[in-house]
């Protein structure tokens, strides 16, 4: 039995503006997108009896078809119009439903994963195609650079010099609908949107980028969520924001030494998930 061994690797927005509402409903969005070094673990196998199977075993992710990896695996299994079996199994390490993008990296990864597998040899570019019509984000992570994301998050441009960084995720446990935060989006009259760099040199410029539209949403349901920023800036974060929809939180570091102290004194502090994480 043929197999792979992957790596799913989470993100973090740097900024995030909603910039206004589609006529299909989708929300016009403006993002900067950096992945980082948690990663779910994924093996997928060809198996001999036709169909695609999935095991997480992680409670609040489905092992079936309301799994985005087991819609992925589906979808190329169709494209191939190949009878074959693929068996899928996710390690979860990255918390779920916390603005990570821990469903939308597993599905890119499940793309590529069986795209090599059985020798289909579609282009990225392909891959970023099927991919979007499972979720807006899997095209960043088949992009595999740091980018801005125009669109619904489907229109990628790659940014230059992005500096490495050390970053430290925090997660209260609270599992926070993407859906429900964009539902209770309150769009209001904006000033033009500023012109985003396509380039950064240093910690301090990535700071400076930092922007959430969606973090008043998710903090004025969860308040915690915003006193996390505050943990993260006493620890010796020198910039934090919530990611994506949240409710994770992330501080930005410029000492490795400094983010695995304030990861292990957090997360043993509160009990939260914490970890120190570099930007891939």
């Amino acid at each position: 039995m043929k197999k792979l061994q992957l790596l799913a690797p989470a993100k973090v927005n740097y900024r995030l503006d909603v910039l206004g509402k589609r006529p299909d409903g989708y929300h016009e969005l403006r993002m900067i997108m950096q992945r980082v070094d948690l990663c779910d673990e994924i093996e997928i196998a060809l198996a001999d009896s036709p169909g695609v199977r999935v095991t997480c075993g992680r409670k609040g992710v489905p092992d079936g078809p309301g799994n985005i990896a087991w819609r992925a695996a589906d979808a190329l299994l169709k494209l191939s119009g190949r009878e074959v079996g693929i068996e899928i199994s996710i390690a979860k390490k990255i918390p779920v439903g916390a603005g990570l993008g821990g469903g939308s990296s597993d599905a890119a990864t499940v793309l590529m994963g069986v795209n090599e597998l059985l020798g289909l040899g579609l282009s990225d570019e392909r891959l970023m195609e099927v991919g979007v019509k499972l979720g807006a984000d899997v095209p960043f992570f088949i992009f595999k650079k740091p980018a801005l994301a125009e669109g619904i998050g489907d229109r990628l441009t790659a940014l230059e010099g992005v500096p490495s960084l050390w970053v430290v995720l925090v997660n209260p446990g609270i599992h926070v609908s993407t859906a429900w935060v964009y539902q209770n989006l309150r769009l209001t009259t904006r000033e033009p949107a500023t012109i985003i760099p396509r380039s950064y040199s240093s910690l301090d410029e990535v700071c400076a980028l930092l922007s959430n539209d969606l973090e008043p949403v998710t903090c004025g349901r969860f308040p915690l969520v915003g006193e996390l920023k505050e943990v993260l800036i006493a620890a010796g974060a020198r910039g934090s924001l919530m990611s994506g929809s949240g409710s994770t939180v992330f501080g930005l570091f410029d000492k490795e030494s400094v983010a695995r102290q304030a990861a292990a004194e957090i997360g043993k502090e509160h009990g939260w998930f914490a970890a120190a994480v570099r930007t891939i």
